[in-house]
């Protein structure tokens, strides 16, 4: 599905010379403007290590295939010393990927442009159905039909799910909250329906709180870190993911940080996986309605219901033993997480984001106490800061060939 005319090609002569001496740079020069590090030319030639001239034939091929706009009007930051440089934009009606989500209390599309901007989104579905087959036509369809009414050109498709998605297979081996069948193939049913629909591009499928860590890597909390470790709670259970050394961590078959799994409460609740007291039935939403003495309703997502609960739980003893309760629940996993991983950023996602922002003194102690680690000096526990990340990280999926070669994966 393509709305927009192809891309342009830069100049000839001294231009196109120094472009083929650069191509190579293509790639890495359109990630640090994507991930915001190469705000203007001059800090681009840096962090490519490249001459001026190449930054500048790279920045204009770049430009020409409609992913980024150099500002003529070069410009410097407050307090900088020396020339100023070309501002590196990204292009504002530049190619989108389209980015879908499903979890256990419905369904979402979205579009979603460079620098994980959400360009624009279709209403979510709240009820799943047990056939994944159906629900990833439905939600394909409404992210078809955003293309349609924006004219956007489409460079790909992502898709998250709540469950482990094993490699090279693409299988979704724990659907448990969907309903739908262990090891249904997810990515090989997306790619269909996105095929089915006339959008251009590779399809892709990856477990949500894996991509929300890419996501806020990328773009949010997790910014800068070499090992950051994501751990969040959203509708139902609860997942874990590891970005290494700039690089999102999935083990050898795409099923590693299986988080939810760890035991928190040897006496707890039984666990789908067939233990007791996993995190994935202690520390998420209905875990904290329940020990809030909470019946949840089915007006609003359970995630809500808990959200709004902690919000105003100055009124009710209860809901402030629950938080605690919960809090020393997920800070004692946590802190298991942290002897054996030793990352330098935690982020954390959903209830447990709120958890966080209600008692964060709390929570950083039963880390620290009970961490080798952070006995020694701590490990910063931070909330994260994007909205719907595990929409933005599907489209980084779909982004990533753009991102490894731009010239190939967007053909003139």
């Amino acid at each position: 599905m393509n709305g927009k005319a192809g891309p342009r090609t830069a100049g000839d002569g001294s231009t196109r010379t120094r472009l083929d001496r650069g191509r190579g740079a293509l790639g890495p020069a359109l990630e640090l403007v994507h991930t915001g590090r190469a705000p203007t030319r001059a800090v681009l030639t840096a962090e490519l290590g490249v001459t001026r001239a190449t930054a500048g034939a790279v920045a204009a091929e770049l430009e020409a295939l409609g992913l980024i706009r150099v500002d003529a009007r070069p410009g410097a930051a407050a307090g900088s010393q020396g020339r100023p440089s070309h501002r590196l934009e990204l292009a504002d009606d530049g190619p989108v990927a389209l980015a879908a989500q499903v979890h256990a209390d419905g369904f979402r599309a979205a579009l979603v442009g460079l620098g994980g901007r959400i360009v624009a989104t279709a209403p979510g579905c709240e009820t799943v159905d047990a056939d994944p087959a159906k629900v990833l036509g439905s939600v394909v369809d409404a992210g078809a039909e955003l293309l349609r009414a924006t004219g956007r050109r489409c460079v790909g498709a992502g898709l998250a799910v709540p469950s482990a998605v094993a490699e090279p297979e693409g299988l979704a081996l724990n659907p448990l909250h969907l309903a739908w069948p262990a090891g249904s193939p997810v990515r090989e049913i997306f790619a269909e329906r996105v095929r089915a629909a006339g959008i251009e591009g590779p399809a892709f499928a990856a477990n949500d709180v894996n991509l929300a860590a890419l996501a806020e890597h990328r773009h949010g909390a997790g910014r800068g870190a070499r090992d950051l470790l994501c751990v969040a709670t959203g509708h139902r259970g609860v997942g874990g993911a590891l970005v290494l050394d700039g690089r999102l961590h999935t083990g050898s078959s795409g099923l590693a940080l299986e988080v939810g799994h760890l035991t928190v409460n040897p006496e707890g609740r039984p666990c789908h996986c067939g233990s007791r007291g996993c995190l994935d039935v202690e520390a998420d939403p209905l875990a904290f309605l329940t020990a809030a003495g909470r019946t949840p309703g089915p007006e609003v997502s359970l995630l809500q219901q808990s959200n709004e609960l902690i919000r105003d739980e100055s009124s009710d003893p209860a809901v402030r033993t629950a938080i605690e309760a919960l809090i020393d629940r997920l800070g004692l996993g946590l802190a298991g997480l942290v002897n054996i991983l030793n990352p330098d950023r935690i982020i954390l996602g959903g209830l447990h984001r709120a958890l966080l922002d209600a008692d964060p003194d709390r929570l950083r102690a039963v880390v620290a106490d009970r961490s080798l680690w952070g006995r020694s000096g701590g490990v910063p526990i931070l909330a994260c800061t994007l909205d719907h990340n595990s929409l933005v990280g599907a489209a980084e999926l779909a982004w990533q060939p753009v991102l490894d070669d731009p010239l190939k994966a967007l053909p003139v």
